[in-house]
């Protein structure tokens, strides 16, 4: 009965984090169909509907979202001890389901992970490429990589960098549109702007010096985005000038696409971190990756290029 009732609760669990039963049965190595079935005997067996199907959707009910937020975070904290004593004490081992932005994702963590995979053979990082801000407990996330995650006392936070945001343009840009030598001529440029996804307000371009001057610059509106790997694809096409975060930038800067702009000048954004859940038990998994990253991404050098003027 117990490990039925851990086989249902599995497939109700995963079905949760993924949002289809296709998707958990990839996770889990079954059939939708026997993801499915489990969640129906559970369901049979609460006597409560715990989703909502259709043929193109999978949502929880009102009974199924309080089951899940009561059950996730402690299922998934005795799966980790089970097994931690399986593989013997402390080992790491298990998926790792890591949330990673786009860019930052692709360019500086996945070549990472040559390393981590042959030194953690047991742990099997499941990664996510999102830009948005995730919650790590309802989503059912063990790490996080970005910046902004409003933190609580469910969750601690490890700076991996401080960000600056620099100005940009494509060398062919700036042959048909001369460059600005102080903010206040940004006025008479093509902007590419950025719509915050948080806030959906235009982010301003608030810049700042080393001699501590600041300025609110206008910029002559050419598009709106809320993407910053999309900002910066359009501004190496040349349509015009763009503020962008060092990491989305150091690409295509070190491929000549982009050039910078006003180079004394820039704003600052929130640190890179990397986020976990304060349990009381930290999976082996969890703690060995949350070092090795700190460690991997400071030894690389990654922290100080993404802080350079």
């Amino acid at each position: 009965m117990l490990t039925e009732l851990s086989s249902y609760l599995d497939a109700f669990i995963a079905a949760a984090d993924e949002g289809s039963f296709s998707a958990a049965a990839r996770r889990m190595g079954l059939t939708p169909a026997a993801v499915s079935k489990s969640v129906g005997q559970l369901e049979a067996r609460l006597g409560v509907r715990l989703f909502q199907r259709s043929t193109r959707s999978l949502s929880l009910t009102t009974d199924g979202e309080r089951l899940y937020g009561q059950v996730r975070l402690p299922w998934g904290e005795i799966g980790d001890a089970l097994a931690d004593l399986r593989q013997g004490a402390g080992k790491p081992a298990g998926t790792l389901k890591v949330s990673l932005a786009y860019t930052i994702g692709r360019e500086y963590f996945v070549p990472m992970m040559d390393e981590f995979v042959r030194r953690y053979p047991d742990v099997v990082p499941d990664l996510h490429f999102d830009n948005r801000q995730v919650d790590l407990i309802a989503e059912g996330f063990d790490v996080a990589i970005g910046g902004g995650i409003e933190l609580t006392d469910a969750l601690i936070a490890r700076e991996l960098a401080r960000l600056r945001i620099v100005l940009v343009a494509s060398p062919a840009y700036l042959k048909t549109h001369p460059a600005p030598a102080h903010p206040l001529e940004l006025a008479r440029h093509r902007g590419l702007l950025r719509r915050s996804l948080s806030s959906g307000r235009l982010v301003p371009w608030t810049l700042k010096n080393v001699s501590g001057e600041e300025v609110v610059a206008s910029v002559r509106p050419i598009m709106v985005l809320d993407d910053p790997e999309a900002i910066a694809r359009a501004a190496a096409s040349g349509m015009g000038i763009a503020m962008l975060p060092l990491p989305h930038a150091l690409p295509l800067l070190e491929r000549g696409e982009l050039v910078r702009v006003l180079p004394e000048w820039y704003a600052d954004a929130l640190p890179l971190s990397i986020y976990y859940t304060s349990r009381k038990l930290v999976p082996a998994k969890v703690r060995v990756f949350v070092d090795y990253i700190v460690e991997e991404f400071r030894a690389s050098g990654q922290a100080a290029r993404f802080r350079q003027g």
